[in-house]
C-alpha cells in the first residue's frame, strides 16, 4: 500500500479493484434513522455524501446526495483524521475543503439533506485544512500547509447561526514537517491536542498539548510538543468518559510494528504515559482511533493491513489487545477514518481505495461486518472524514 502519499515514504502493497459493485437505493428518512456523512473531498466543487442509517446499521443514500459543500476538494486521497465534524447539537457539520484552503458549514434540514449555511465557506486560516475539532461554540482548524508554509492550528466561533468567525491572535504556527494529522478536544473543551505526523525524521515525530482558555486561546503546556512514542502519531481520541486520557496510533513503525500510545494528561495539559505504553497491535499503520461511547473499548484501523484491532481499556487507562478484524472486501482498500453511530451499534469505515463506507456491528469490542457492507460512495470521490449523527 502506498501509505498516506504526503508523507513521503510507502509500503508496497497491491490494490485489490473491487467491480460490479451492486447499486444502492435512496431512501427518505424514517422516525428513528440517523445519518451518516462522509467528505467526498471532490476535485472542483467539494461535495458531502449523506446516507440515511437504518436500525441494523445499513445505509441509503440521502435524495439529494450528494451535497455541495461550498469550497474545493483536493480531488486525491489524504490521510487525516476528523476532516468532518458534526456540532455537538446535532444542527451543522464542518467541512475541510483541502482544495481551496476553506471550511465549509452545512445544515442538517430534518430528513438529514444539508445545506450551505449563510457566509460559508471561510477561509481556513492555513493552507490545505485536513483535520477540524469542534467543542461548544469553539472550532480549531489543523492546516497541513504546502511543505514551506501555511501549517498552523488557527481558532475560529461558531454562532447558532452556523457562522464562524476567526479568534483573533489564536493562530498556532507548525514547522513545514508537522504534516498535522489530527485536532481535537477532549470531552469539557479544556484540553486541545494536536498531532504531529512528521516525516522520516524522528523528531518531527510530535504531540501538541494545550489548555483552551475562556477566551478561546490555547496555552501550550509545559514541555509541549512532547515526543511521540513511535514513528508516525496519526489518528488519536480522548476517552469520552475521561476528560484526562488521550490515546495515540502510532502508524509508521513499519511491517506488523503498529502501536497505540495512552497518555494521562495533567490539568496543565502535560502528558505521561500510562503503564507499557505504547501497545503493540501486531498489525500495519494503524491510522484512525475510535473509543465506544461507555469508554470501555477502543478501535484502531490498520490501513497497511486492511484490519480493525480492538482493545480493552483497562481501569486504569491501560490497553489490552484483544485480536483484529479483517475486512470483507478484501486487503488494499484502503481503509481511512472510522466512526461510531450515536447508538454505538455500528462502526463505520471509509474505504479509500474502495470509494465506499464498510459498516461493522459491534458487541462490546468484538465486530462483525454487515452482510451488506461496503455502502457505495459518489463517483469522483476520494473521501476522507465521516461522521454519524
Amino acid at each position: 500500500m502506498h501509505l498516506i502519499r504526503r508523507f513521503g515514504f510507502a509500503l508496497a502493497m497491491v490494490f485489490v479493484v473491487i467491480a460490479g459493485s451492486t447499486a444502492v437505493s435512496s431512501a427518505a428518512s424514517s422516525p428513528g434513522d440517523t445519518h451518516v456523512y462522509v467528505n467526498d473531498n471532490t476535485a472542483g466543487v467539494n461535495t458531502v455524501a449523506g446516507f440515511t442509517r437504518h436500525s441494523d446499521g445499513t445505509l441509503t443514500p440521502l435524495p439529494g446526495s450528494p451535497f455541495a459543500a461550498g469550497g474545493a476538494g483536493a480531488g486525491k486521497l489524504i490521510g487525516s483524521q476528523g476532516a468532518l465534524q458534526a456540532t455537538a447539537d446535532g444542527r451543522y457539520l464542518l467541512v475541510a475543503d483541502a482544495g481551496s484552503n476553506q471550511i465549509s458549514v452545512l445544515r442538517i434540514l430534518p430528513g438529514g439533506s444539508l445545506l450551505q449555511a449563510q457566509g460559508s465557506p471561510v477561509w481556513s486560516g492555513g493552507l490545505t485544512p485536513i483535520s477540524i475539532a469542534v467543542h461548544g461554540g469553539l472550532v480549531y482548524v489543523a492546516n497541513e500547509g504546502n511543505g514551506s508554509s501555511g501549517s498552523n492550528y488557527s481558532g475560529f466561533t461558531i454562532n447558532a447561526g452556523g457562522h464562524l468567525s476567526p479568534i483573533a491572535g489564536s493562530t498556532v504556527a507548525l514547522p513545514a514537517t508537522a504534516n498535522p494529522g489530527d485536532i481535537l478536544f477532549n470531552s469539557t473543551g479544556t484540553n486541545l491536542a494536536g498531532i504531529e505526523v512528521g516525516t522520516t525524521d524522528p523528531s518531527t515525530f510530535r504531540i501538541d498539548s494545550f489548555t483552551v482558555g475562556s477566551d478561546g486561546l490555547l496555552t501550550a503546556a509545559p514541555g509541549s510538543p512532547f515526543a511521540a512514542q513511535a514513528a508516525g502519531p496519526f489518528g488519536s481520541e480522548f476517552s469520552p468518559t475521561n476528560p484526562s486520557r488521550l490515546y495515540v496510533s502510532n502508524a509508521h513503525g513499519g511491517s506488523g510494528n503498529g502501536s497505540v500510545s495512552a497518555f494521562n494528561v495533567a490539568a496543565n495539559g502535560g502528558l505521561s504515559s500510562i503503564g507499557g505504553s505504547p501497545y503493540a497491535d501486531s498489525q500495519t499503520a494503524p491510522c484512525w482511533v475510535e473509543i465506544t461511547h461507555d469508554g470501555r473499548w477502543l478501535f484502531t484501523v490498520n490501513t497497511g493491513s486492511t484490519t480493525i484491532s480492538s482493545y480493552t481499556i483497562q481501569a486504569d487507562g491501560s490497553l489490552q489487545l484483544l485480536g483484529s478484524t479483517g475486512f470483507s472486501s478484501g486487503t488494499g482498500i484502503r481503509p481511512f477514518d472510522a466512526r461510531l453511530d450515536p447508538t454505538g451499534s455500528t462502526l463505520y469505515v471509509v474505504d479509500g481505495a474502495l470509494n465506499a463506507v464498510s459498516a461493522f456491528a459491534v458487541t462490546g469490542g468484538a465486530l462483525s461486518e454487515l452482510p451488506s457492507s461496503p455502502f457505495h460512495l459518489p463517483a469522483g470521490a476520494t473521501p476522507f472524514g465521516i461522521v454519524a449523527v
